[in-house]
């Protein structure tokens, strides 16, 4: 899966909604995620527990992704959540995957978003 932004052998894991929100719900859940759009995209509405790095400053704001869980990104649609991924491999995150569609995808399976 993502050969061909990561080269062969890659780990991440494309989520669909459902699965995330499933993932989400568990309780003690070892993972975070992380919404990597910029700060207007942010402000009109974003997955709830979800923390903010935007992908324009992800290697200075990154010290905000709390340690000892797994990542998962997600953007506007999933582009900007591949490089996230990439960039989280370069600065040693542990990063498992991200959301396919992004919070496009996730709104159109009317799951829950918060301003």
């Amino acid at each position: 899966m993502f050969g061909w932004l990561f080269g062969s052998g890659s780990d991440f894991k494309t989520f669909n909604p459902g699965e995330l929100r499933d993932l989400l719900r568990e309780k003690g859940a070892p993972y975070v995620l992380v919404d990597v759009r910029e700060d207007n995209e942010w402000a009109s509405g974003r997955i709830p527990g979800a923390i903010h790095v935007p992908l324009s400053r992800f290697a200075q704001a990154a010290a905000k992704i709390p340690t000892g869980k797994q990542i998962i990104f997600y953007c506007q649609s999933g582009m900007r959540s591949k490089s996230a991924l990439k960039l989280a491999k370069n600065l040693g995150l542990s990063a498992e995957g991200h959301l396919g569609g992004g919070i496009s995808g996730w709104r159109r399976y009317d799951m829950p978003v918060t301003r």
